[in-house]
């Protein structure tokens, strides 16, 4: 719902536009808080009478948060589990994201499907993006109303989120993320707490209603013989080494393999349904139909930009993990040693 200003205030940390090393508070005001203000008083119980929420919501936290937390009612659980948290993560996760634009490293999405309304294939065009960045994808998809690339793939998806809403349900979707400009080697295979893959995957199925995700082609892989899956590698004299494909999304062994990364997200339809499914009540445990809660039909498009900003913290921790350094000039000038070392081991061989 665009009531909100998406606008957040810097309150410390930095001085003169840079970071100074201390916390960096971020405070991003919410216009809809002053509506809520009874229903979520701190101390004082409110004189009007607060509805007491005891219907849970299929799909949502609602059942298992009353139950883990023993609340007698649902409403704290659905004000936590509410995906407006993401917010903050998209704020924090900007700080980061220029941390690594400044060292060449971009990150970009754009959503290949929602509903039933998915891209035929835009391999071309996306390939001539990428070769300007991450970023160029996430330029060209933040000019469509749903972030999709494909012109009737995305006439429609506004169809089918016209037509669910007309119905009272709402869609999920498919987001693809990259990253361009991450060197080889970022990453660890030593341990189970470094995997790259790891790190992505998780940060990823923490964002609200993702269900799925996977690095590179590799539910497709999983179905082709070893022969047709993995990256060749091909040595030129100019370049090192180069592929020809990436199936395996920019990650073997758990690290980057220096070519572009790839996540694909799968999001769920949102639980909130304005047509009512089975439920029960818990006070009663008699059947009823469950009740509806602010929604939206579709946040696939939204998504993505939350997708973008909470793997950006990952990438600059494994960045700082292998480069180390205390500040920005120090990070790069040891980036670019890194970098060099690498082109040079494919010198020295020759």
């Amino acid at each position: 719902m665009k009531i909100e200003t998406d606008k957040a205030e810097v309150l410390s940390g930095i001085r003169f536009g840079k970071t100074i090393g201390s916390p960096v508070t971020l405070v991003i005001n919410n216009r809809d808080w002053k509506n809520w203000t009874a229903a979520m008083a701190q101390f004082e119980t409110p004189n009007e009478e607060i509805d007491k929420i005891t219907i849970p919501r299929p799909g949502h936290a609602d059942l298992s948060g009353r139950i883990k937390y023993g609340f007698d009612d649902i409403r704290p659980v659905i004000e936590r589990s509410s995906a407006r948290e993401t917010a903050a993560r998209v704020a924090a996760g900007t700080l980061s994201r220029m941390f690594l634009k400044e060292l060449g490293i971009e990150i970009g999405s754009y959503i290949s499907a929602i509903g039933s309304a998915i891209e035929p294939s835009v391999n071309l065009q996306l390939a001539q993006l990428l070769e300007k960045g991450a970023e160029a994808v996430a330029q060209k998809a933040d000019l469509s109303a749903v972030r999709m690339i494909d012109k009737k793939t995305e006439a429609e998806a506004l169809l089918a989120i016209d037509a669910a809403k007309n119905q009272g349900d709402t869609l999920g979707g498919i987001i693809e993320i990259f990253i361009t400009g991450v060197p080889l080697g970022f990453g660890s295979y030593v341990q189970h707490d470094r995997r790259l893959d790891a790190a992505l995957a998780t940060a990823i199925i923490s964002i609200q209603a993702i269900k799925g995700v996977e690095i590179g082609t590799a539910f497709e892989n999983a179905q082709k013989p070893g022969s047709q899956v993995h990256d060749e590698f091909h040595l030129s004299v100019q370049d090192g080494v180069q592929r020809k494909t990436n199936k395996s999304g920019g990650i073997e062994g758990s690290m980057s393999s220096g070519q572009i990364i790839h996540l694909r997200a799968a999001m769920k339809p949102i639980s909130s349904l304005v047509t009512p499914l089975h439920s029960f009540d818990l006070e009663t445990l008699q059947p009823t139909l469950s009740r509806f809660e602010r929604s939206d039909t579709c946040a696939v498009p939204a998504a993505g930009v939350v997708a973008e900003a909470v793997v950006a913290p990952v990438i600059a921790n494994a960045l700082i993990e292998k480069l180390g350094g205390d500040y920005l000039e120090e990070i790069k000038e040891r980036l670019e040693r890194y970098r060099e070392n690498i082109r040079n081991i494919f010198r020295e061989s020759r």
